[in-house]
């Protein structure tokens, strides 16, 4: 399956951030019981999309984890990313090559690499970003990791004016650990 997907680790209200703009709600279940499912989505995407907060995250913890600690780490290091950022210098995170920095639209760079690339494009994060794709109908398929936590407060994984998007269910995995994955394709 080939398209743009946005996955979002999101409370059970539906928050991607808390109050702060940080994630205090992303230690309450455990990551690793996700790995299976994780693997099986990373097997349609071909490259990896993200803002620089994100880029700036992912890369200061995903090269140092290997695949025996989290078997994603192997997807996750060797898939190609890019990053849509006007201010970062140098993107280092890969293992055949450095991120690829894409100055200018996230969405224009969002339509030149679904176009480059003949599998999924994928984006975690990124809400800047994020937000600009759903407004733009990019987006083809939405994964929520929800966590077991209520925040009552922060920001929601869509940008508020987005308005009414139909959705067809996909997939629901239920975790021991109270976490959920759901994933749904967008309605055109």
């Amino acid at each position: 399956m080939s398209g743009l997907i946005v996955e979002q680790i999101v409370s059970a209200d539906g928050k991607a951030v808390d109050d702060d703009g940080g994630m205090s709600f992303i230690g309450v279940a455990d990551p690793s019981e996700v790995d299976t499912d994780q693997l099986t989505m990373l097997e349609r995407v071909d490259a990896i999309l993200l803002g620089r907060r994100t880029y700036e995250m992912f890369a200061g913890f995903w090269p140092t984890v290997t695949p025996d600690e989290q078997p994603a780490a192997g997807p996750m290091n060797s898939l190609p990313k890019h990053v849509v950022s006007s201010t970062l210098a140098a993107a280092p995170w890969g293992v055949h090559a450095p991120a690829q920095i894409e100055r200018g639209d996230g969405v224009e760079t969002a339509r030149r690499l679904l176009d480059r690339y003949t599998g999924a494009v994928i984006v975690w994060g990124s809400l800047t970003l994020t937000d600009a794709l759903f407004r733009a109908g990019l987006v083809d398929t939405v994964r929520f990791r929800t966590l077991p936590a209520l925040l009552g407060g922060g920001r929601p994984a869509t940008p508020p004016e987005l308005g009414l998007l139909p959705l067809t269910h996909v997939s629901t995995r239920a975790y021991p650990a109270g976490q959920i994955t759901t994933e749904y394709r967008v309605r055109r």
